[in-house]
């Protein structure tokens, strides 16, 4: 699934392809982009009912996290991602994976996991 197309992502969109854009207006864009794409996966994510008490003493019927879920940062280029989903999920584990190509047969294999 993807990001629904909207007005504020192509202009952030078109913020990052601008060449005069600054250092600091691109990251600052970028992380914004990869915050969106976090919450969106993170909508794709099973969630279970619960219920919870409210300070003033009312029950709530809402939602959590299945146990199990875990996000996997894909080494030199899903980390960028990291720290997004560690801002939403704080307690969200995270493993990594390191695949490589070889370089004859350019079929990828995976170097490193650590789940």
């Amino acid at each position: 699934k993807i990001l629904p197309p909207t007005d504020q992502i192509r202009e952030l969109q078109t913020i990052i392809r601008d060449k005069s854009t600054s250092r600091s207006d691109f990251k600052f864009v970028a992380d914004r982009l990869i915050r969106m794409v976090i919450e969106e996966g993170l909508n794709q994510l099973p969630y279970e009912e619960c219920d919870v008490i409210t300070p003033t003493g009312r029950k709530y019927s809402g939602l959590k996290y299945m146990k199990g879920n875990c996000g996997v940062s894909i080494v030199r280029s899903g980390e960028a991602m990291e720290k997004a989903l560690l801002d939403c999920c704080r307690s969200m584990r995270i493993g990594k994976i390191l695949v490589d190509s070889d370089s004859e047969t350019h079929e990828a294999h995976v170097v490193f996991a650590k789940f």
